[in-house]
């Protein structure tokens, strides 16, 4: 257990813009200490700097991170567990949204590694110190897009082929629901709270660096106008950090605030164990024995 008298610290992947850096912030309003992460440094201390200021709070802290990197991956989870004696929450948020697909050094799929594979990595690498808390809680952020994905193609995990409009990032917003799933079978009856959560149709730069090109890059600026303040789209995933009450739908897909019906994809158990396996081969995830 840990001290009372210590801050919950939370790890916030993707921090340095959109949702995840408005999560940050008002998790550190609330008290809690934060570690950003974020694969740029340079946005990274400007992040940090601007939650600090928007927060009142200095308890904000930058985490080189770079998901598409299993090396960096394993070095910023040695460097978390050497800064941080407590961790309380880890929300799984970077994302991108690629319009080619392009490889990794790791010689993964990028939409893959950096949405799903790299995230798997890092929970099994943070897990035994965040169930070291009295309340555990991991969140990872999908999105209502996985019902476009049809079934999880688990002979295709690097979308050799199904490259084709949103498909591949719908594929990944897919695998973090069946991560939820697998992850809360092994570890509910350990402690851990564990959630999938869309947090709405948020103004956010998931695409906006070059990554989408064409007619689907001048959709993305053509709606941006109708969409929710990263404000909004962080508050569901505040509160199932922070909220007591949320611990009793551990396992839940979330649809903003409310719990959700998934289709039969999302709720394929055999599916979820099999990409489970996949992504412990894949990343050689070793999951600690409770």
């Amino acid at each position: 257990m840990n001290n009372s008298d210590t801050p919950h610290a939370a790890l916030i992947t993707g921090a340095n813009s959109g949702i995840g850096q408005a999560a940050a912030t008002e998790l550190a309003r609330r008290g809690w200490r934060v570690f950003a992460a974020a694969r740029s440094p340079e946005r990274g201390r400007a992040a940090v700097t601007q939650i600090q200021n928007d927060s009142g709070s200095a308890a904000v802290e930058l985490l080189e991170l770079d998901l598409a990197s299993f090396s960096s991956v394993r070095s910023a989870a040695a460097e978390l567990l050497e800064r941080a004696p407590r961790l309380d929450a880890l929300v799984n948020n970077a994302g991108v949204n690629l319009g080619r697909r392009t490889l990794t050094e790791d010689g993964l799929a990028s939409t893959m590694q950096v949405n799903h594979f790299g995230h798997v990595l890092l929970t099994s690498l943070l897990l035994s110190r965040l169930m070291q808390s009295d309340d555990p809680r991991v969140v990872n952020v999908s999105s209502m897009l996985y019902q476009r994905a049809g079934a999880m193609p688990l002979d295709d995990l690097q979308l050799e082929h199904q490259w084709r409009g949103f498909r591949p990032y719908c594929i990944s917003k897919l695998a973090n629901i069946l991560f939820t799933k697998a992850l809360h079978r092994r570890y509910f009856e350990h402690g851990l709270a564990t959630f999938a959560v869309h947090p709405g149709g948020v103004r956010t730069r998931l695409g906006a660096d070059g990554d989408r090109g064409g007619p689907l890059s001048i959709l993305w600026r053509l709606v941006q106008p109708f969409l929710l303040s990263a404000e909004n789209g962080a508050a569901p995933i505040v509160d199932l950090v922070d909220d007591a009450d949320k611990r009793q739908l551990a396992g839940a897909y979330f649809n903003r605030h409310q719990a959700a019906t998934l289709n039969e994809h999302a709720n394929d158990h055999h599916a979820a164990e099999r990409l489970w396996d996949a992504s412990n081969e894949l990343t050689d995830a070793q999951w600690p024995t409770l």
